[in-house]
């Protein structure tokens, strides 16, 4: 049985027991992103949408993917592009990875399977998978004459190999648990089984991602494990000649690369590409303008409407999907654990007015949940349900909690509640933080006190330490979801958060530090096992639906709105949309800014 992403549900809820979910943290920042992942679309050539882009449109502006047929690809010249963070590690198994590493990343490791623009899987480094009956076991068939970048083949042993590293890896270790993966076995030279303790209809989604589908050689992995991180070895497009930290990452052509465009022609076309970080969002723009770098990626709404208004001079690339900004309670600690105190500081707060502080007014539509209102998976339902922006309303809701002599954080009756609300220190943050605050202090219920870190520590204090994973944060802001098969995101969203809640709830040794917001729903637990266990998407879209209505009810999170995001290029560059897999299918384009840079050309070589 072959299996896309058009899924649905049966509701096989009493397999519930079955599901581990001990997962590493893969991070996320303050209306920020999560680790795990994004995505887009974009176009390019004489399509490409220009600095114009969306000026009067309202919402949603998405640049549409085309395939461009006409233009004469050229092969030499450099690429420089400017990314907003430094990628510390670039070992698929130990490393977490978001927008910025992923560009880097893509460069040097193929996956196993891709998107095109519908979102449906389609097989890149793998030339197939199917399912059996049960989805327990898939079948990946590779692609033949495949090498790495020091000569050693690509066969099934690879894959073999490649689970045992998973298996210690900091980052895989996580993604084993919320596949269900226990093991790899050969079927011939250039096929494995892959074996699942659960059924998964969703599992090929894994392998569009790091770290179980992207491929690496594991014997230099296994050799000097962190050497690797500098010297990585992969099939991909380009292979790293220099990497210095926090400055640039050089990756000249591979010669041997496997693949060819759609005429046949061997790929990439460029020599190099050179990575930089740059942190600062004005400066990294600045030096697209000023021809310092070539490309730049961002998921600032700020940094795309300056980009809009900054002239003729660049191309934008740009994607607003399922990824929405916003934040999350703490529900493990006071005052947070009564959803009295959570919805009345929701329905208090003026979402377009963190939008707009945010920079993303005219550009981010607001969210409600999960899946942007372009997404099959959104649910009108689920966006009249979540709280509207009612201020009196919202201040009658805390109220209630304020004069209850029972109220959880032991304050007496009728004082205001105390809160702390965090974000990383990006200035538009800093302003949408300002907005809320302003807000709730001004209804004379709360005490706010702001806080702002750095994003890795922003992270860490929302993940919490072993065994409980509590975290320290009140309220942190955060990012949700992603273009990826919603089981990646919710799944460990909804499982539970520690020990002793997976003991209550009968499902001992059932942990997820991923669920940052310490929410947990038995019937919400139950149906994102329950959507992962048949392919017919309108059962699948049903049960999602009935976890984001309990969301939307208990509010253990909320939402500013779907985050934008752009690649934005110098005329010269080509290439970035309309990319192909190998079988001429034509891809997502560019999800989350994450440039797939195995067919970008210049035009001014010549």
């Amino acid at each position: 049985m072959t299996t896309t992403n058009r899924w649905g549900l049966t509701r096989l809820l009493a397999l519930l027991l079955a599901l581990t979910l001990v997962a590493a943290a893969c991070g996320g920042d303050g209306d920020g992103d999560t680790a795990a992942d994004d995505a887009a679309t974009g176009e390019d050539s004489g399509d490409a949408t220009d600095v114009s882009a969306g000026d009067t449109a309202e919402g949603d502006v998405d640049t549409e993917v085309v395939e461009d047929t006409e233009s004469v690809r050229e092969y030499g010249g450099t690429v420089t592009v400017g990314l907003e963070a430094e990628s510390t590690g670039l070992r698929p198994w130990e490393d977490s990875c978001s927008s910025p590493c992923y560009n880097l990343m893509v460069t040097v490791f193929d996956k196993l399977a891709e998107q095109d623009p519908d979102g449906t899987w389609i097989p890149y480094l793998a030339e197939s998978f199917e399912s059996n009956d049960d989805f327990t076991v898939w079948t990946v068939k590779l692609r033949d004459g495949v090498t790495f970048h020091n000569g050693e083949p690509l066969t099934s042993q690879t894959l073999v190999d490649m689970f045992a590293i998973h298996q210690t890896g900091a980052a895989s270790t996580g993604h084993l648990s919320t596949s269900g993966l226990t093991g790899v076995e050969v079927v011939d030279d250039l096929t494995v089984d892959y074996t699942l303790s659960n059924p998964n209809s969703a599992f090929p989604a894994y392998l569009t991602r790091a770290p179980i589908g992207m491929v690496f050689e594991p014997g230099a992995a296994a050799a000097d494990p962190e050497g690797f991180s500098v010297n990585p070895v992969g099939t991909g497009p380009f292979m790293v000649e220099t990497r210095d930290l926090d400055n640039e990452t050089v990756l000249v052509r591979n010669p041997d690369y496997w693949m060819s465009d759609p005429d046949g022609n061997q790929l990439p076309y460029l020599d190099s590409i050179v990575f930089r970080p740059i942190p600062d969002e004005t400066t990294r723009l600045d030096s697209l303008l000023s021809g310092t770098v070539d490309a730049i990626q961002s998921l600032r709404q700020s940094t795309i409407r300056d980009a809009r208004a900054a002239g003729d001079g660049i191309v934008l690339y740009e994607f607003q999907g399922n990824n929405a900004g916003g934040g999350m309670f703490n529900v493990a600690v006071p005052p947070y654990d009564d959803v009295r105190v959570r919805r009345g500081l929701i329905t208090m707060q003026n979402q377009e007015a963190v939008i707009e502080a945010l920079g993303g007014a005219g550009i981010s539509l607001p969210g409600t949940q999960f899946f942007s209102p372009d997404s099959p998976w959104f649910s009108q339902a689920v966006a009249d349900a979540y709280p509207n922006f009612d201020f009196e309303g919202g201040k009658a809701i805390l109220q209630e909690y304020i004069d209850d002599p029972e109220r959880s954080d032991g304050k007496a009756v009728g004082e205001p509640i105390d809160v702390q609300l965090s974000c990383p220190p990006d200035p538009s943050l800093i302003a949408a933080m300002a907005v809320s605050e302003q807000l709730w202090t001004s209804s004379e219920l709360v005490n706010v006190t702001l806080t702002n870190f750095d994003q890795q520590t922003h992270i860490n204090t929302a993940l919490g330490t072993p065994p409980d994973f509590v975290g320290e944060h009140g309220i942190h802001c955060w990012r949700w979801s992603s273009e990826d098969d919603p089981s990646l995101t919710i799944g460990p969203a909804v499982a539970p958060p520690n020990p002793a809640i997976a003991e209550a709830a009968g499902v001992p040794g059932v942990v997820s530090p991923l669920n940052f917001s310490n929410w947990f729903d038995g019937d919400v637990f139950a149906a994102s096992i329950a959507a992962v266990r048949t392919d017919v998407f309108e059962e699948r879209k049903a049960l999602y639906e009935q976890i984001m209505l309990k969301a939307a009810e208990d509010v253990p999170m909320y939402y500013s709105g779907h985050t934008a995001t752009m690649i934005a290029t110098v005329p010269e560059v080509q290439g970035l949309n309309g990319w192909h897999s190998p079988d001429g299918t034509v891809g997502i384009g560019f999800p989350n800014a994450e440039g797939r840079w195995h067919e970008v050309w210049r035009t001014d070589l010549g």
